[in-house]
């Protein structure tokens, strides 16, 4: 009984693995068709996105959200070990705060996270972590930061039923995402990690103080040769 029940989990746990890495080749080139995260939001909220390839993306909205959510992006290999470390050390009678641009979920667990899992806390957000861990470490390997990015600046959500820098550029400043300034670039990350929460029209008090910060940031950090090459 015990090896057939081994001999079946065998066979799951390959077809998981094969079906899993064939739609992570596939969309290194084609943008993935819809997210869980899309689809629930969409009963309560709509859903409003329009994927737009890298080129058209500005370079300021790129600039943003390393700067904001991962400044060492070109660097790591999908996890950012000296945040998860300070994250996981609060100091004594109050919660630990990271500093700007280091938070421990990386860009690339965002992307892993939104594309092909679920959003969520309480005890999913501990079942995700294994699989999380996994298509992270995939999407480093196949896709590659340029991609990753991309896809990133498509599926995040930065309002409520809103995904992607395009959509998100058209709602609040009825442009496209090309023709983004840093000012409104920075807005619009500053929207994270709760669009719906943290409004950009009208500005809620959290975006009109944290965008001047990530101003600064993207000013730190444009000279850097390997976040230029990724965001240009």
């Amino acid at each position: 009984m015990f090896s057939k029940i081994w001999k079946w989990t065998k066979k799951i746990m390959l077809w998981m693995f094969l079906s899993s890495l064939l739609y992570v080749i596939i969309c290194k080139w084609i943008t993935p068709p819809i997210t869980i995260t899309q689809i629930s939001n969409s009963f309560e909220y709509g859903l409003k996105r329009d994927y737009v390839s890298g080129k058209e993306i500005s370079s300021n909205a790129k600039l943003a959200a390393i700067a904001s959510e991962d400044q060492a992006f070109p660097d790591h290999i999908g996890f950012d070990w000296d945040a998860i470390q300070k994250s996981m050390k609060p100091k004594k009678g109050h919660k630990q705060k990271l500093p700007l641009g280091a938070a421990a979920s990386t860009i690339t667990q965002q992307v892993a996270k939104n594309v092909f899992l679920w959003q969520g806390g309480g005890i999913t957000k501990y079942i995700r972590k294994i699989p999380e861990a996994y298509f992270t470490l995939l999407i480093e390997f196949i896709w590659g930061k340029h991609r990753i990015l991309e896809v990133y600046m498509n599926t995040i959500e930065m309002g409520p039923g809103i995904f992607g820098i395009e959509t998100a550029a058209q709602q609040y400043f009825g442009k496209h995402a090309n023709q983004l300034s840093r000012a409104e670039a920075a807005m619009i990350i500053a929207c994270l990690p709760n669009p719906k929460k943290f409004s950009v029209k009208p500005l809620s008090h959290r975006v009109s103080w944290r965008y001047p910060q990530i101003l600064q940031q993207m000013h730190n950090i444009e000279d850097d040769e390997d976040i230029q090459l990724l965001i240009q």
